[in-house]
């Protein structure tokens, strides 16, 4: 079964011990299962049984997970290996068990051997016949047993062992990959060093600097350097052509990429009781409890919001579609992509500041930019504004109104998100759904998402309905699952989209649709015949040791590093939040109590109000100004908030 079930019993993890006579015991998920047979004869038939239907589903689960031999081997982690492990330990537990069954009833048919021999009638003989024959089935069906779970584990054994050296080689790939990668760097600085010592340059003193080390350029291309902590963090990232002479370095088109970090301080053990902090304020707005920095993460809502843009890729494929419909599927996979972080981030972003702002320039890297600003406090405000050279532009105002229920807390954001494709003029608008965390009281944490999003484009009017499904322990449905139909202007489905929102979204091309029976309150269902099902978007791993850094994605990890020429207001610059990333939570909590979070007269300085054509909705919209500021470091109209 591809799920779980009350009253059912996974044999895969279950073990079988042979207790005394007639009896036996299965062990599963905590429980012990006490059976007994009529006979010597029927319990070692069940046991049989039983161990070779684990055996059955152990091997099925693993041809599951090779089914894919030929595809690109992804790198091993430690769960794949304990599991295999722990396996290989359960087929060495079967082994034991047959081993002792082998021995008992080898002792037994031993035994009536032995006293076959002493007989003196022939009414014995025929008893003690009888129970030889017996004793001999046993030994042969334990025999069997013992023969099938040594073959298990020979397929376990050599099932894993190919895969580990799929995996090894892969290692060994990687690894000469890089030395290839280490080498053309290394000479992409001889090419930059020597470009440097080339061109023509005076000291400030007036004096023409000195050439030197000229007598060691004769092997610049082959000649290696050792790597230094304090290099700059800047890399080439285009292959330059050694053979191609340039007269100074201002012809050296080599471009440079920045390197940004890929982790952040462990997160400390410091261990604090939520419930005697939330237990008087069970129906208030979560943005009005104070909260101590321990159930923050270090990053400031303006750079939650700001992490939507983790697969802006989807957007950079979209604005290459012909076709709205399929561009529908991609803006909808981009939707849900923005829930992937969530699954094991349970702590609160810091609430920012009236005024603060963040921004996130990646022109070089994915060829966006974008801006956000706290624009009201309460109810917290955040007005979010993104350019892409790629042919799209998002833009949207998001309130947050959350509740804290007792057991349970939730998230919802209000207000549109707007996304406009530059070539065809496809605008887009959608809303977010309810995020809970549950398990407030007792229990750990856990988040789920639940709600619908209904996504239209106001220029064609095609829209796609999704619907996010909640999780429930009674329910046979996959957990964390998303579902929806893409249409047309007039109705008609032409894509099913499914898949979960913390993994991937596929889109399925509709053939065929007709009306069937069945449904709730007399009402017919429609099936669709699709054709089969495209991957749409698929979530990237997390970094190595990011459970012990807030579960951050590799984007998330970038987002506070410092930043030169920033605006003063921006959350990468905000002290506790600072602290708190460093691990001095206490500091942390010491200056949160000085913040200050009103402003009298408050106006946002770079976004602005407006009615917006397609759907008539008020909503702050980004008024320019902020990166032409920042190229002239004129920062004089932000207020000193922090």
């Amino acid at each position: 079964m591809a799920h779980t079930c009350r009253g059912t019993i996974t044999l895969a993890t279950a073990h079988i011990e042979v207790g005394d006579t007639c009896h036996l015991v299965l062990t599963s998920g905590g429980r012990n299962y006490h059976l007994k047979a009529t006979s010597d004869g029927e319990s070692q038939r069940w046991v049989s049984a039983l161990q070779q239907a684990k055996a059955n589903t152990t091997h099925m689960m693993h041809q599951s997970d090779d089914s894919g031999d030929e595809a690109p081997v992804p790198q091993p982690d430690r769960a794949l290996t304990q599991g295999a492990l722990k396996t290989l330990a359960s087929k060495l537990d079967d082994l034991s068990t047959c081993n002792e069954l082998i021995g008992k009833h080898g002792t037994a048919l031993q035994r009536s051997l032995s006293e076959l021999e002493d007989l003196r009638t022939a009414t014995d003989g025929t008893d003690k016949l009888k129970t030889v024959n017996e004793r001999a089935t046993l030994f042969r069906i334990t025999s069997n047993a013992m023969i099938n779970a040594c073959r298990d584990f020979l397929d376990v054994a050599e099932t894993h062992s190919r895969r580990w050296q799929r995996a090894l080689q892969y290692e060994r790939e990687q690894r000469h990959h890089l030395e290839e990668t280490i080498e053309q760097l290394a000479k992409q600085h001889n090419s930059l060093e020597r470009a440097w010592r080339e061109a023509p340059s005076t000291h400030p003193d007036g004096g023409e600097r000195r050439r030197e080390g000229d007598a060691s350029d004769e092997n610049e291309d082959t000649e290696f350097f050792d790597a230094v902590e304090d290099s700059p963090a800047f890399i080439t990232v285009t292959a330059t052509d050694h053979t191609q002479h340039r007269s100074d370095a201002g012809s050296d088109n080599m471009q440079l990429r920045r390197v940004r970090r890929s982790r952040i301080p462990d997160k400390p053990n410091y261990s604090l009781n939520l419930w005697s902090i939330m237990k008087n304020c069970i129906g208030k707005e979560l943005s009005k409890i104070p909260m101590p920095v321990n159930f923050n993460e270090p990053l400031s809502m303006l750079q939650r919001l700001t992490e939507d843009l983790e697969y802006s890729d989807l957007l950079d494929r979209a604005a290459r579609c012909e076709s709205s419909l399929e561009q529908m599927c991609l803006v909808a996979a981009f939707s849900v992509s923005s829930y992937s972080t969530t699954i094991h981030r349970t702590a609160k972003p810091f609430n920012p500041l009236l005024g603060e702002t963040y921004e996130l320039d990646r022109l070089d890297d994915f060829g966006y930019r974008s801006i956000c600003e706290q624009v009201s406090h309460h109810p917290p405000a955040a007005a979010h504004h993104v350019t892409s050279q790629r042919g799209w532009t998002l833009w949207q105002e998001i309130t947050i109104d959350s509740k804290f229920r007792g057991k349970y807390i939730s998230v919802m954001p209000l207000g549109c998100i707007h996304l406009q494709f530059h070539s065809s003029g496809n605008h887009y608008v959608w809303g977010k759904v309810t995020s809970t965390v549950h398990n407030i009281i007792v229990g750990k944490l856990w988040i789920d998402q639940s709600g619908d999003i209904e996504i239209v484009n106001h220029r064609t009017k095609d829209t796609c309905h999704l619907k996010f499904v909640p999780y429930s322990y009674f329910s046979r449905d996959l957990p964390r699952k998303v579902t929806g139909v893409v249409a047309d202007s007039e109705g008609t489905a032409h894509h099913i989209l499914s898949g979960t929102w913390d993994e991937k979204m596929e889109s399925a091309k509709i053939v065929e649709s007709s009306r069937g029976c069945g449904g709730s309150e007399g009402k017919q269902k429609t099936v669709y015949q699709t054709l089969q099902p495209k991957l749409l978007w698929k979530k990237y791993p997390l970094p190595e040791n990011a459970e012990n850094m807030h579960f951050f994605s590799s984007l998330a990890l970038t987002l506070n590093e410092p930043e030169e020429g920033v605006a003063p207001t921006d959350s990468r610059l905000r002290p506790d939040q600072r602290l708190m990333e460093a691990g001095l939570w206490d500091e942390a909590n010491a200056h949160k109590q000085h913040i200050s979070r009103e402003i009298t007269g408050f106006q946002p300085l770079w976004f602005e109000r407006r009615t917006d054509d397609s759907t008539g909705e008020s909503t702050y919209v980004y008024r320019g100004g902020y990166w032409e500021a920042k190229d002239g470091q004129d920062w004089s109209q932000c207020p000193d908030i922090f």
